[in-house]
């Protein structure tokens, strides 16, 4: 079931750009949200790394990522939203395709991104992207992953408020898994994972074995 404000967010930017920076007040404003990816794993690069930013969008939590020197490959299945990566990211390398089966080469990437976007998917789909996510890194490779989790008790409220208004089934869903064991399963080691923003936002952090 899709809620009914969620198609107007996507249709009008302003709705969107207000639901986003009142959400990340919590961790610090939309830049520190957008950034947190790049916070976690800058550390772990080298420069110039190549990374990839699946289900990138227009490009948003790309950009810290370009503006420290990455090589980076943003991929949606939306061609409308990469053409907007493009106006806005002109260096952000453009790939058009299904997170669940990219049409990338294996071993191709020393990290990968997701941010808040792995909540989009059921939950047999949400394995498929990770599963892609682990063929496409390279060995040592880090992921990651950036998205909600169920929060304490005084964001509890508001966070199934937010679901309700703005979400898909499938976020709830995810609200209820264990991602990090999810991970371990799939084959990824040294997942570790942080709880932010009255731990209703985790930051989760993954290699590729070598």
């Amino acid at each position: 079931m899709t809620p009914f404000l969620r198609p107007l967010a996507y249709r009008y930017r302003w709705i969107y750009d207000v639901v986003t920076a009142v959400s990340s007040l919590s961790v610090g404003g939309v830049e520190r949200l957008r950034g947190l990816g790049l916070e976690a794993l800058q550390p772990h690069l080298k420069p110039g790394a190549a990374v990839l930013d699946l289900c990138c969008g227009s490009g948003e939590a790309a950009a810290p990522w370009l503006a420290a020197g990455y090589a980076v490959t943003g991929l949606d299945v939306s061609p409308r939203a990469l053409d907007v990566a493009a106006q806005r990211h002109p260096t952000l390398e453009r790939v058009e395709g299904l997170a669940e089966d990219p049409p990338l080469a294996d071993a191709s990437f020393s990290a990968i991104q997701l941010s808040v976007a792995l909540h989009e998917f059921p939950r047999n789909d949400r394995e498929r992207v990770l599963r892609s996510a682990l063929r496409l890194l390279k060995p040592g490779g880090w992921l990651v992953l950036v998205d909600l989790h169920s929060a304490g008790a005084w964001l509890k409220l508001p966070q199934q408020l937010f679901c309700a208004l703005f979400e898909t089934d499938t976020a709830t869903a995810m609200l209820e898994d264990d991602l990090p064991s999810q991970l371990e399963q799939l084959g990824f080691s040294s997942v570790s994972q942080e709880l932010l923003a009255g731990r209703a936002l985790q930051r989760i952090t993954a290699t590729r074995p070598r």
